[in-house]
């Protein structure tokens, strides 16, 4: 009786153990957008076309995880470079309300010399980048009523360059550089 005890829950554990592994990212196709970015511009979907893109979730005045988000996402631009890998950048306001253009201005030049592949995007209403993070990236914003921090999701997320998003990845993971670049390079010399 132990015997078969011991089996049944063994077999049970490898059954959840499989099913908290990460499965691979089902495509969803992002929707099409237009906002501002921190030129002020318009800027959306029709501006990524055909290309390979890297998109994340911020706000300027973000007390935990938003300022080594975007050290990690200015590394990567670096890396990128450094591999001869034409990505887009795109870090969308959590905080719309007080991420003006010229506000995601000042952040950006905090993290980079060079803006002209990392676009901040703003121009949009809390409710309108709540329902665009979910639905499009599968993930939360929510900002509490008694405080001026915002609670959003940590992922970088791939989307290739038929605008479906690919992959996703956690920038505390140890090997998330490695196979970022790895995925990025398979995607970036994909043809449409």
């Amino acid at each position: 009786m132990k015997v078969i005890r011991f089996v049944v829950l063994f077999a049970s554990v490898i059954a959840l153990l499989s099913a908290c592994s990460s499965p691979k990212t089902p495509e969803r196709e992002i929707a099409s957008f237009t906002f501002l970015d921190q030129q002020g511009d318009a800027f959306g979907l029709s501006q990524l076309e055909d290309t390979v893109w890297i998109a994340d979730f911020i706000f300027t005045n973000c007390e935990t995880v938003c300022p080594p988000m975007t050290s990690e996402m200015a590394a990567l631009q670096e890396e990128f470079k450094k591999n001869d890998l034409d990505v887009q950048f795109v870090s969308f306001t959590a905080d719309p309300d007080i991420d003006t253009p010229e506000i995601l201005q000042t952040y950006a030049a905090q993290y980079t010399d060079d803006q002209s592949n990392w676009h901040f995007l703003t121009g949009y209403s809390k409710q309108e980048i709540t329902t665009f993070a979910r639905e499009n990236f599968q993930t939360i914003i929510q900002k509490p009523e008694a405080s001026d921090q915002v609670i959003h999701g940590t992922n970088f997320y791939l989307i290739a360059k038929d605008g479906k998003l690919v992959s996703e990845f956690n920038y505390v993971d140890e090997d998330y550089v490695h196979d970022l670049l790895k995925t990025v390079k398979q995607y970036t010399k994909q043809k449409n």
